[in-house]
């Protein structure tokens, strides 16, 4: 018999024993190389260069997503024991939910093109040491597995309920665990009682007791607090921005003029040529050296902007949320005249960047209440979760700081004009 546990900062200890199936199945997942990659994704992208501590990987992340998912299990069990005979299936899911993250995870995606989710499905589908663990638990689990992280078919609907939903194992894990990694205070959650009022509704599907109501309704609020503290921040949505622009400048670079490795330039050039092998060679650590390497050697747009991600001479942005769409090109096109003038280059250096928060979707999944005797939709139960239906965007207008204060000065004399 063996046990192992992982001494986890938020969930403290999370233990398996190998005795159990379901756990032997996960010890050997963790061992496996695609699972220890996640080591080096970061699972906060970019965002150590606004929050310092913000350094936590997304292996840890799907541990604590995994612990959470077992502990749900056991509370849902007391209300269908039938849910038993899918554990392999949710601890498999949970487990290795972001096992397709690219470097610097979401950012990744945005910078490649990539997509997590269909990467993740692959690599249970077709890697060797992530397959055989599965079918050696019970046949057909690694295609379960995939076809949830994937379409979200599942031959039970709670097991996908626990894995993706507007109340999952994997948002409550990485709310906390982002909150504790960036040193903010949002994202504090009563963890005990939503686990605890975890129930099933007359029709087998997740709900929640009332009595978790005010806990609900606080994680709802910490998740919109999230996006606009952190996941939204100024900087970290310069960050990604910069990122983006400095693979584009890369790629209409080339081969001819941009040095890369076999399996960076597949990324770059050939990403219909990415196997299983290439994807999984790519993290952060190969993608950061590329930028070590091309700050040094690359033509100057390309060395300039990692130059600015590296050393951390950020490009500036101000809120032009409050503009109309036509009023925000005009302060593109203002931004990139400045740019022009002081010898920069207007294409690389200035752009508009727009997000939309959603704190909570009422007609995708939307949450709801059991008491034993009344089922009741939580945006009618609750006129705080209602008013997290309305989207809030965000739209930033992203240039260098050479330019912010005479930019900031003649935005304003066109506001005072209109």
């Amino acid at each position: 018999m063996s046990v192992r546990t992982y001494h986890d900062p938020l969930h403290g200890g999370i233990s398996l024993n190998d005795k159990h199936p379901a756990e032997s199945m996960v010890m050997e997942l963790i061992d496996a190389k695609p699972f220890q990659r996640l080591r080096r994704i970061r699972q906060l992208g970019p965002a150590f260069l606004t929050f310092h501590g913000a350094e936590s990987s997304r292996f840890t992340h799907s541990l604590g997503v995994f612990h959470l998912a077992r502990q749900a299990l056991e509370s849902l069990l007391r209300f269908d024991a039938s849910l038993e005979e899918h554990r392999g299936l949710l601890y498999g899911a949970a487990l290795l939910h972001d096992l397709g993250h690219g470097p610097l995870s979401h950012t990744g995606e945005e910078m490649f093109g990539m997509c997590h989710e269909s990467w993740s499905a692959r690599v249970v589908r077709e890697h060797p040491a992530i397959k055989a663990p599965l079918e050696n638990y019970a046949p057909g689990t690694a295609a379960g597995v995939a076809d949830l992280l994937e379409q979200g078919l599942t031959p039970r609907n709670v097991i996908k309920t626990l894995v993706s939903s507007q109340l999952d194992c994997d948002r409550l894990d990485y709310l906390l665990r982002d909150s504790y990694s960036t040193g903010t205070s949002y994202g504090q959650l009563d963890l005990e009682r939503i686990l605890s009022a975890l129930t099933l509704a007359p029709d087998g599907e997740l709900a929640i007791h009332p009595k978790g109501l005010m806990a609900v309704e606080h994680y709802l609020v910490v998740r919109n607090l999230m996006y606009r503290s952190v996941y939204n921040h100024r900087l970290n949505v310069v960050c990604n921005w910069l990122l983006e622009q400095l693979i584009r400048t890369a790629r209409q670079l080339g081969p001819a003029e941009v040095w890369a490795d076999k399996t960076m330039g597949k990324w770059l050039w050939e990403p219909e040529a990415i196997d299983l092998e290439a994807y999984l060679a790519n993290d952060d650590l190969r993608t950061g050296y590329h930028l070590m390497r091309w700050q040094e050697e690359a033509p100057l747009p390309l060395a300039n902007l990692c130059q600015r991600f590296l050393n951390r001479n950020l490009f500036k942005a101000i809120d032009v949320e409050h503009l109309n769409r036509v009023r925000q090109l005009e302060a593109l096109a203002l931004a990139r005249k400045l740019a022009e003038q002081h010898n920069l280059d207007p294409g690389i250096c200035c752009g508009l960047s727009h997000q939309q928060i959603h704190g909570y979707h009422p007609y995708k999944g939307g949450l709801r209440l059991w008491d034993g005797k009344q089922l009741k939709a939580l945006e009618h139960a609750s006129p705080l979760v209602a008013s997290l239906s309305n989207p809030a965007d965000a739209s930033w207008l992203i240039h260098p700081g050479e330019i912010h204060e005479e930019l900031q000065q003649q935005m304003n004399i066109l506001d005072s004009a209109a």
